[in-house]
């Protein structure tokens, strides 16, 4: 008999989120029900703390639990945060590191000599980035006159403390990227590096004030001649970046740096911290693989790609689009998702990011800025930018006159090069290169099929709460059980067939969102969850069966699509066999014994048609959706036994595809020359968009030749019923 657990509990004056986390099976049948979460991050703490000590309240000393809404990046480090910025880090390493910094109460020494290097005496302090501290380091004795160089008389020493989390294995992965980009056109080489004390040190050429710098003092705004400089130069050290294997991962103002000024690198361009870069290339030639965690970020929120909020695995475009939002920063001013606040900024700028159109952005901007955020934007994740067609883009702009340019473009390939114009001008002929973000998402259905046997099969859909029982219990009648639920508009979907392999099936409709008595009391009689939906009223349909291979099942309730808890039970054995949606709340099922070997998810604000196509081509399979008037989630399948048939394919419409389901569809691996075709089995989930509708139905079936070839396939769907 499943037994219900409690979890913690903690007590708050205002409760953000209320989830519930449910868990029952055959084997271990117990439950688990997480009431809510107590959430606190450093600024409530210190809030909390300074008006105790205005308060003269005596604090009794205890051990505070801290959350922080944070999410470290890959390879131990922590997000890459600005200096001077108030509302640009959102999720910055900066912060998180604050704590820590105050943990590493070491010291820094006063004089430095590592890895062969003279001996410095650290002076005044230059900045903290999101991986250490920067102070100036002036040569003690000998040393020449030259202000970059090993030998000259001052230089930038980078200290990071052993004990930060980018030094848990070792000296600090930044070491490891400047080691094979230190030197290359654009970034500063590293002269010496060593341990000292507590401390790796790194030791740099001094530089000059960053991009940021420049914009602050100059009134915050650049004219277009000093934006098309900055985009043809950050467009070639990038390229020379890109060309050794690396993407950079965290292009902003802050990390554009000029040389020293009244010296002959005054005007050339230089980007630092290279602590968030990533390699793109594997081997000699071939592209990282792509996967998406979406509780992973990298970047800074502010100027961080689309793709970088939802946990894709970095690649060339993203640090284009970085670019692109920084060029535009640096000309008008501010960008439209700024003064988003709370633990949701992220989740925020991102839909901000998604939902504005380049015609907005770029609105007092130059055409050629224009052009070049449709481009960046819309380049697929393994696409080779072309940086000479980018390059081209700022021609206009530019002084003839090299020399007088605000800053050295000598490193960029000559702009309005012949190759440059011939490439831009053979695209422009062609087809127009499809664009996958334009703005506000278009509505649409989405129907997904997959291979099935011949069966009894018939659906409805826009069926009210009085009609439901009604339908369901014709179907029962004529042997056939649910196989998937959906709701629009607070109507109901429901697919019915013959091939379910269930031995009987319950439901319940429900004024809540997955009604947990009724639930654990089906739980007790062996149901197992096989079908949910929610309405945007609140209310939702469950259908729990028998006959199911599960024999254990947990679900849980977030305002958040819970992709910690989903990973989180794939270490455990479960994989998701439901989602569904009730306006903003998720509610997720996974099961074990579910027949899949392994998982991935596809989270975004669109469609994910890119995503899907790779996981197809990996051998995974649509098997769960749903989706919030924002979001849109996909839960991609490998299943542990080969199916037969593996061919799945989507299907997107305008309206509900009730007249053409698949009529039009491609022969598929039978050679069909007749037009009567058989549908055998689908599953429907729902997704909404801006409280419109997407549907989607899975997974499908393959079409065959109609056995009764009088009957044509349009009379079977207005029958709503394959025979």
């Amino acid at each position: 008999m499943p037994e219900l657990r409690s979890g913690v509990r903690r007590r708050r004056r205002r409760l953000a989120t209320v989830t519930q986390n449910i868990t029952a099976g055959t084997t271990n049948k117990r439950s688990e029900h997480l009431v809510g979460n107590y959430v606190k991050n450093r600024a409530a703490a210190a809030k909390e703390a300074a008006a105790a000590v205005r308060l003269n309240k005596p604090r009794r000393r205890r051990k505070l639990l801290t959350i922080v809404i944070s999410d470290s990046p890959g390879k131990g480090r922590g997000v890459a945060g600005e200096v001077g910025m108030a509302d640009s880090g959102g999720l910055s390493s900066i912060k998180a590191n604050e704590q820590e910094e105050e943990g590493n109460t070491a010291p820094f020494p006063d004089r430095v000599q590592v890895g062969g290097s003279p001996l410095y005496k650290v002076e005044r302090k230059l900045g903290k980035g999101g991986f250490g501290q920067v102070f100036v380091g002036r040569r003690v004795s000998g040393g020449t006159e030259r202000i970059s160089g090993p030998g000259a008389t001052e230089v930038a020493l980078k200290f990071e403390h052993r004990n930060s989390k980018g030094c848990n294995y070792g000296p600090p992965y930044e070491w490891q990227v400047y080691n094979t980009l230190g030197g290359i056109h654009g970034v500063p080489k590293v002269h010496y590096k060593g341990k000292q004390g507590d401390y790796y040190v790194m030791v740099m050429d001094m530089l000059g004030p960053s991009l940021w710098d420049v914009w602050n003092s100059s009134g915050q705004s650049m004219l277009s001649e000093m934006i098309a400089c900055i985009a043809v130069e950050s467009l070639s050290i990038l390229e020379k970046m890109h060309l050794k294997g690396y993407v950079h991962g965290d292009v902003k103002p802050e990390n554009f740096l000029l040389g020293q000024p009244s010296s002959p690198q005054e005007k050339k361009l230089f980007l630092v911290d290279l602590g968030l870069s990533s390699k793109w290339r594997q081997g000699a030639s071939g592209h990282v693989e792509y996967d998406q965690r979406p509780d992973m970020f990298r970047g800074t929120v502010r100027y961080a790609s689309v793709h970088a909020h939802l946990g894709r695995t970095a690649s060339r475009r993203d640090d284009l689009e970085s670019l692109a939002y920084t060029l535009v920063f640096l000309h008008r001013g501010r960008l439209p998702w700024q003064g988003y606040q709370g633990d949701n900024k992220s989740f925020l700028v991102c839909k901000k990011k998604m939902t504005t159109s380049a015609e907005v952005l770029c609105e007092f901007c130059p055409a050629p800025l224009k052009q070049f955020i449709d481009i960046v934007v819309n380049l697929k994740f393994d696409e080779e930018p072309n940086y000479s067609k980018l390059i081209s883009l700022f021609e206009g702009l530019l002084n003839p006159n090299p020399a007088i340019r605000p800053i050295n473009t000598d490193g960029a390939q000559k702009v309005g090069q012949k190759r440059g114009r011939l490439i831009l001008d053979d695209e422009d002929e062609g087809q127009p290169k499809k664009k996958t973000r334009m703005g506000v998402p278009a509505t649409q259905w989405i129907s997904v099929y997959n291979a099935r046997k011949p069966m009894k099969q018939r659906y409805h859909y826009n069926v009210s709460d009085e009609r439901l029982a009604q339908h369901i219990e014709r179907g029962n009648a004529d042997g056939l059980l649910i196989s998937s639920v959906a709701s629009c508009a607070n109507l109901w979907a429901l697919i019915m067939d013959a091939g379910t392999g269930y031995s009987n099936q319950v439901y319940e409709l429900s004024p809540v969102f997955l009604h947990k008595e009724w639930i654990m009391e089906q739980w007790e009689d062996n149901y197992y969850i096989s079908a949910i939906a929610g309405a945007s009223n609140g209310s939702s349909l469950v259908v729990m069966s028998r006959g199911t291979n599960y024999c254990q099942q947990s679900y849980k309730v977030s305002e958040s699509f819970p992709f910690k808890w989903i990973n989180k039970k794939w270490r455990e054995g479960f994989h998701v066999t439901s989602m569904a949606t009730a306006g903003t709340r998720w509610g997720v099922v996974m099961s074990r014994n579910s027949g899949f070997s392994n998982q991935v998810v596809e989270l975004d604000f669109l469609y994910p048609s890119e995503g899907i196509h790779k996981r197809w081509n990996k051998g995974y399979r649509i098997t769960s959706t749903a989706a919030t008037n924002d979001q849109s989630a996909l839960i991609l399948s490998m299943p542990r036994r080969k199916p037969v048939d593996e061919t799945q394919e989507t299907l997107r419409t305008s309206q509900f595809p009730s007249t053409h389901v698949k009529v039009s569809l491609k022969l598929l691996s039978l050679n069909i020359t007749n037009p009567y075709v058989y549908y055998k089995r689908c599953q429907m989930g729902l997704i909404r968009k801006n409280g419109r509708k997407i549907c989607i139905l899975l997974p499908f079936a393959l079409e065959e030749p109609c056995l009764d070839k009088g009957e044509p396939v349009r009379r079977l769907f207005e029958n709503k019923e394959t025979v």
